[in-house]
């Protein structure tokens, strides 16, 4: 922040330390603000803080002077000694909290507590100094004003990472807290290589004890500072003056240093009973995440084919007990239809805040917007859904005269059993475009007030706020989110255009946050689904790490990066550790959930995948998507039945929905039903276009061989246009179609053509696990074995299952089908035996009809695989 010069004062004949600020900060903050902070900085005299002597501006620098110190900071000592004796590190943490007492008591908080600002002088007093950037408490002016972050990473409380700017004393209870883990442990309690990590960690790793790190250090003092470093401020020690008391130890409750021997065990340290106030709440408690019981979601989701059964039975409860469920149906556009995505945006920002309010539950946009010009009465809706009350609304942007203006009639409807529907409130809004964001908080404010749900300040600010200033901004995001459905499309040129706009909202606002998280979003998944260049991941990381550090109290940007890691880096554990901090700030987000659950399932713990998607499925009852992760975690768990139900749950909400066909038939595969799957796929190609369900077969899951004679052969006639001009996955494709159908001459043509492409692909992303695996794949098609296997054996290596138990499994998979075609029976059952122990598509069944697998069928050890031995 400042440029420090040793100076001498010559009014005064003494050294001084003068800080010059950094002149954009300077530029910022403006002498007049300046003056006011440093004059709560000056009123501070107290024996233990370094004071302010004087201050000015000259030549447009802002400049303010210190008593200069002889000594040293405690940072300098620090790197010197690493670990503090406890008796001095606890007298510094205990002048230090004298200090910042005195402080609060007169108004200042400090915010930026850190070895740097801990002087020691040579006589063993301790100083705190920068109280130049404190924040008066409960006052105007402060330094945040500008929307710059105050603090230093590895010292901030979880609200000031959050950039909650409502701080009081327990936010230098936290950072003091950090400084006295640091002198006793030799390390911040938390670490890592950039702020964004160390800042998650605070939101999702336990609260660590200085004692596994320091065994001799007393349990009180451990217990105090686990209270001094929990992730609420509620949790805290309520002033420094407690934290200090805190740290007071009875005479000899401390191991005296002794030199032992090498070797010798440690003695086990005495321990005392902490005061009261030391005592230290239960973090993991307040941590937990609400998970739905798998018996009572499961049950009634495949049971009875509607989750929220149950819930609907005692919804006569909602008045009293419980959160209120709450669906905001897709508001009604009656203005130009061109003008259909803006009504969808203003939907989707009340929905969004309407779903940070406790005590509301608020059903997901994949379910709610189900119900777009519907026909069903409310009561019917709200079964389905779960949900005791319904928000509707029509939305008119008219746009004439050269002005704008924005008319939304709204109603909230109580659809609770056992009466007809009742208007619970309803109110007409008109307001000029400019204003369109403040009439989506009042919305949300008087649905709440209308549910009696009550509504703290913090609550408040974050209706207010506003996702841009910019309108021509929020208008190229708000074409994003129709050309991407809110991120539910996976086809390339879908997301490519989605891309285009949300890069438009960004270049228009550059702190546009959801504009970055959805740009992110659809870099990660182009990523996945189409070409991986490394412009393109470097391009999804900088965007998710911009919305989450632009939004660190906001779950969009945990949403970005949780993707980002997992389908980009391929980094599960930082995908999950994102999508758990998000849900910190966000417990009820459906997308959150679902990115819990794919990166859990990746990571090989299906029950906890399970746990994740069952509450995503309760949020997001009606959504296709949800339905057919929950449907694919059955699968792999090998639960058929189950699995079915969801699947055709996820096709009665979306009839054309492929992704979710293509899991359903093979669920239908894995029981050994060939003929079902063909029946199966015939019957949706009178729902869907016909190209696209035989490029999807083709391509995804590799179930061209469940095409049936016709469609095959309509198959081989498609142009590169009918797979995005994806000339390596068309030339795949048709290749092993051939081979399938006999015909070794255009098989080995098309795989040749396949090879060339997947070559160009390659030097654009040469570790890239799927098309190193189609490499090999095409060659063993080419009979070129050695060149076959050892692509395959290097595909596997890129992406192990002890990596990734989803893709890694997909991978090996495909290992299996090169050894098998190169003529390698023994290595391809090597490899396929341990798909067969563990969650994959892949089960006795599938072996009985999968043609790929034919050359198998007269091998004993084969043969027993199927039989499901």
């Amino acid at each position: 922040m400042a440029t420090v010069y040793l100076a001498r004062d010559l009014k005064h004949d003494r050294p001084v330390a003068l800080k010059v600020l950094l002149p954009e900060l300077a530029a910022t903050l403006g002498p007049d603000r300046f003056q006011r902070e440093i004059k709560l900085a000056a009123r501070l005299q107290h024996p233990h803080i370094l004071t302010v002597h004087d201050s000015g501006e000259t030549a447009g620098q802002l400049w303010f002077t210190m008593p200069y110190v002889e000594g040293e900071s405690l940072r300098d000592r620090l790197r010197r000694e690493r670990q503090l004796p406890l008796d001095d590190a606890l007298r510094i943490a205990r002048e230090a909290a004298q200090a910042l007492q005195y402080a609060h008591e007169h108004g200042v908080v400090h915010r930026d507590i850190k070895p740097e600002n801990l002087l020691l002088t040579k006589d063993g007093n301790t100083l705190v100094a920068d109280f130049g950037i404190a924040r008066a408490l409960g006052g105007e002016e402060h330094l945040t004003q500008t929307g710059m972050s105050v603090g230093t990473p590895a010292y901030m409380s979880p609200e000031q990472a959050s950039g909650d700017k409502a701080l009081d004393a327990r936010t230098d209870v936290y950072s003091l807290g950090a400084v006295l883990y640091e002198m006793l442990a030799g390390e911040p309690p938390y670490t890592g290589p950039t702020a964004q990590q160390i800042i998650m960690k605070r939101f999702t790793d336990p609260v660590p004890s200085v004692r596994k790190a320091r065994p001799s250090v007393p349990e009180s003092v451990d217990q105090a500072i686990q209270r001094s470093l929990a992730p609420l401020a509620a949790d805290r020690f309520g002033t420094v003056v407690e934290f200090g008391r805190a740290l007071q130890i009875a005479p000899g409750s401390v191991t005296p240093a002794v030199t032992m021997p090498a070797g010798t065990p440690l003695p086990t340290p005495p321990t005392t009973t902490a005061p009261p106030t030391s005592t230290v709440p239960s973090i993991a408690r307040a941590r937990k995440l609400p998970v739905t019981a798998i018996a009572l979601g499961l049950g009634f989701l495949i049971g009875a084919g509607m989750l929220f059964a149950w819930r609907r039975t005692h919804a006569g409860s909602a008045e009293t007990s419980g959160p209120k469920v709450l669906a905001v149906l897709p508001f009604e556009n009656l203005g130009d239809s061109a003008d259909a995505y803006f009504a969808d945006g203003v939907t989707e920002e009340v929905r969004g805040k309407l779903s940070r309010i406790t005590g509301l539950e608020v059903i997901a946009r994949g379910s709610s917007n189900q119900y777009r010009h519907t026909t069903k009465p409310p009561q019917e809706i709200a079964h389905e859904l779960g949900a005791d009350y319904l928000l509707t609304a029509t939305v008119r942007w008219e746009k004439s005269g050269g002005g704008s203006r924005v008319r939304v009639t709204t109603e909230l409807a109580d659809v609770g059993p056992g009466h007809a529907p009742r208007t619970r409130w309803q109110e007409p809004f008109d307001a000029s475009l400019t204003d369109v964001f403040q009439v989506q908080a009042d919305i949300a404010a008087k649905v709440a007030s209308a549910l009696d749900v009550a509504l703290g300040d913090s609550v408040r600010r974050n209706l207010a706020a506003r996702p841009t200033a910019n309108l021509t901004a929020y208008d190229a995001f708000l074409k994003g989110e129709a050309a991407s459905q809110g991120m539910a499309v996976a086809d390339p040129a879908s997301l490519r255009r989605a891309a285009d706009l949300y890069e438009q909202a960004v270049a228009l606002d550059s702190g546009f946050v959801a504009a970055w998280a959805q740009l992110a979003r659809a870099r990660s998944y182009l990523y996945g689904n189409w070409i991986p260049t490394p412009e393109l991941a470097t391009q999804a990381r900088l965007a998710a790490e911009r919305a989450q550090s632009l939004g660190p109290d906001q779950p969009e940007g945990y949403l970005a990066l949780s993707e980002f890691y997992r389908n980009v880096s391929r980094d599960n554990a930082r995908s999950l550790a994102a999508a758990k901090a998000g849900l910190v700030l966000a417990h009820n987000n459906a997308d959150l959930l679902t990115s819990a659950a794919v990166t859990e399932q990746r990571m090989g713990n299906a029950d906890a995948a399970l746990q994740h998607i069952a509450k995503a499925s309760e949020i997001d009852p009606r959504s296709p998507g949800t339905a057919r992760r929950l449907g694919i975690t059955l699968l792999y768990l090998r639960r058929y039945p189950e699995a079915l139900a969801a699947f055709n749950r996820g096709l009665t909400i979306a009839p054309g929905n492929l992704s979710i066909l293509e899991n359903k038939v093979a669920v239908v595969l894995a029981q050994g039903d060939s003929v079902g799957a063909r029946t199966a796929v015939r019957e949706a190609a009178r729902l869907v276009d016909p190209v696209a369900l035989l490029t999807f077969f083709g391509n995804f899951g590799d179930l061209y061989w469940v095409l049936d004679d016709a469609q095959q052969r309509q198959l081989l006639t498609l142009p590169v246009s009918a797979f995005d001009e994806d000339r390596a996955t068309w030339a795949i494709v048709l290749a092993q179609t051939w081979h399938l159908r006999g015909n070794q001459e255009m098989t080995r043509a098309y795989a040749d053509s396949a090879r060339l492409s997947i070559e160009d692909q390659l030097r654009a992303a040469p570790d890239d696990p799927q098309r190193t695996v189609f490499h090999g794949l095409a060659q063993a098609l080419r009979g070129r074995k050695a060149e076959a296997i050892a692509d395959g054996r290097r595909a596997v290596a890129l992406w192990p299952i002890s990596q990734d138990a989803y893709f890694g499994a997909y991978i090996q998979h495909q290992l299996v089908r090169i050894y098998l075609l190169v003529g390698e029976p023994e290595q391809a059952l090597d490899n396929l035996e341990p798909l067969l122990r563990m969650p994959y598509v892949l089960s006795a069944g599938w072996l009985r009809v999968d043609p790929n697998f034919a050359s198998l069928r007269s091998n004993p050890r084969f043969e027993r695989l199927a039989a499901g031995k």
